[in-house]
């Protein structure tokens, strides 16, 4: 009998992924196909995401290419007026389920990443605001605005990166480049 209910709930598991799969090719399918974009990103996507089992409450805004957790889906939280932009990626999902809270009327950058280990409980605060291109993988305090530092250079480039290079010869031409020291470092 024992056997029964574990092959019974690997098949509910394995349906629930592909009807996750399928309304997530969805969101993409439909959004092409509906000129209006503020309908789509405040109405279409949010219910969608919404029948696949994502946590969404109020209004929110979610963009173009947003990948919310496919599998863990239950484990995304999204509160009343948060934004987000295109590209983002949320994953609830590493090495087993976590949670991902966003809180009121958080925004979040086009191409974040945010990430939440297994067994633990991401929080972005209310009002918080995460700048493009960031990965997130620990709490955001409220009405906080953080993202990464600064793009800095690592290296002089002497063989280009083509699409004719070998990668070897890039890396090999590679040269470390000395930190500059600025006037405020200097006095």
């Amino acid at each position: 009998m024992r056997q029964l209910g574990l092959w019974i709930n690997k098949r509910k598991t394995t349906l629930r992924m592909f009807v996750n799969l399928i309304l997530l090719i969805l969101t993409k399918v439909l959004s092409a196909v509906v000129p209006d974009r503020r309908f789509v990103e405040r109405r279409l996507r949010p219910f969608l995401h919404r029948l696949r089992g994502v946590k969404i409450y109020g209004n929110v805004a979610i963009g173009d290419d947003v990948y919310l957790e496919e599998i863990y889906s239950h484990c995304v939280e999204i509160h009343d007026g948060v934004v987000i932009a295109a590209r983002c990626t949320i994953i609830a999902s590493m090495k087993g389920p976590g949670k991902i809270i966003i809180r009121k009327d958080a925004a979040i950058g086009a191409g974040c990443v945010i990430v939440c280990a297994s067994g633990q409980t991401l929080t972005i605060g209310e009002g918080a605001v995460i700048a493009a291109g960031s990965t997130v993988s620990h709490d955001i305090p409220p009405y906080t605005l953080c993202g990464a530092p600064r793009i800095k250079a690592f290296g002089k480039v002497t063989v280009p990166l083509t699409m004719d290079q070998e990668y070897e010869k890039f890396r090999r031409g590679l040269k470390p480049m000395r930190p500059t020291i600025t006037q405020e470092e200097s006095s």
